[in-house]
């Protein structure tokens, strides 16, 4: 199985920044350098636990960052750049790969080859582009996350922004992050209340393959 990659494939990390540079209230959990992720081990290009985003997201992302923190929030993010050899073992686990350990955790209604399907997983994620962020708020009084009803990467209809069968508190912490990303110019989707892209993307038509590492930025 290959993905095919019809527009530009680069190494060229020369657009991105350190998203913590930009941010330094930021919180980051980068799932996918964990184990605690929908596949259940560290995923392909992940070699440091941080974030990276195209300049241009990562300054929008500061002007969300500075609104929310007047509100008492801290943007806690969980993913940013995702190198495209990510996206290939996200592909090759859901088509080829038995391996089911953490389908109860992350999809417990859905077979994994519906992921594909019900788009939580894209076989071309705009997360290689460099510009597309998944994240939530940390409440600052009690140090913990905001509660939306749904944790992050549970593929569900649960996690669908609009969806009402949860609590209007929690409908409301969607919408106040959604509300907040949209004014500094991100766009959400509609299966996720978690990710965001930037609307004005730099890089539109390319996906970038360099690893997730602070160091290959600064070489």
């Amino acid at each position: 199985m290959r993905t095919e990659y019809k527009n530009d494939v680069t190494m060229d990390p020369s657009g991105f920044v350190v998203l913590a540079d930009y941010v330094p209230n930021i919180v980051q959990e980068i799932r996918y350098y964990s184990t605690y992720n929908f596949i259940g081990e560290r995923i392909d290009g992940y070699e440091e636990p941080c974030a990276l985003l195209t300049i241009e997201a990562a300054r929008a992302l500061k002007s969300v960052s500075s609104e929310v923190f007047v509100l008492g929030y801290r943007l806690k993010v969980f993913d940013a750049y995702r190198p495209a050899c990510a996206v290939k073992q996200f592909v090759l686990w859901g088509i080829e790969d038995q391996d089911v350990r953490m389908k109860p955790y992350f999809y417990p209604e859905l077979e994994k080859q519906e992921l594909f399907a019900k788009g939580y997983i894209a076989k071309l994620s705009s997360h290689s582009r460099g510009s597309a962020v998944d994240l939530t708020l940390l409440d600052m009084k009690t140090g913990k996350e905001v509660d939306m009803g749904s944790p992050f990467d549970l593929f569900s209809g649960l996690s669908h922004p609009d969806c009402r069968d949860v609590t209007e508190e929690q409908f409301e912490n969607r919408m106040l992050l959604q509300r907040v990303m949209v004014r500094s110019g991100f766009r959400p989707i509609d299966c996720e209340w978690w990710h965001f892209s930037l609307e004005n993307e730099p890089y539109p038509d390319t996906y970038f393959n360099f690893p997730v590492s602070s160091a290959y930025l600064r070489r």
